[in-house]
């Protein structure tokens, strides 16, 4: 490394580059990735579902459609429920098969009291598979 004197008859610049900055980044850099790390590799342990043969696909049922109106009335298809009838007839359709689909189907003016009546009854019917149905704009 060269270094220039100072004289006053001769003047001579350094071209040597400061390094000094660029290592700070460096290293703050560094730090900053060492804390992060440990949050992006975060896992949740989960265990996923796996299938004996993925080739052999059976075509799926078409799901049940439950619709409840804005004044409360159940209707599993085209049949109109109460509660209890409805809870009833989901029981029997688990029963008949295990893999059945119910699609939810609310007014937007129903209350979620109604939507959690009918989440609870597929619960205890022994449902697993439940979906909402919604409308684009």
């Amino acid at each position: 490394m060269a270094f220039g004197h100072f004289s006053d008859d001769e003047v001579h610049e350094s071209a040597d580059i400061n390094v000094t900055p660029l290592v700070d980044v460096m290293l703050v850099l560094l730090i900053v990735f060492m804390i992060t790390m440990p949050v992006l590799t975060h896992s949740i342990p989960l265990t996923l579902p796996t299938t004996a043969n993925p080739q052999q696909k059976a075509e799926p049922k078409a799901p049940l459609r439950l619709s409840i109106g804005a004044d409360g009335e159940y209707k599993l298809g085209d049949k109109s429920l109460t509660l209890t009838q409805l809870q009833n007839n989901l029981h029997s359709e688990v029963q008949a098969n295990p893999d059945v689909v119910l699609a939810i189907a609310a007014d937007k003016h129903v209350a979620y009291d109604q939507v959690a009546q009918v989440l609870a009854a597929a619960r205890d019917a022994g449902l697993v598979k439940v979906g909402f149905v919604t409308e684009d704009k």
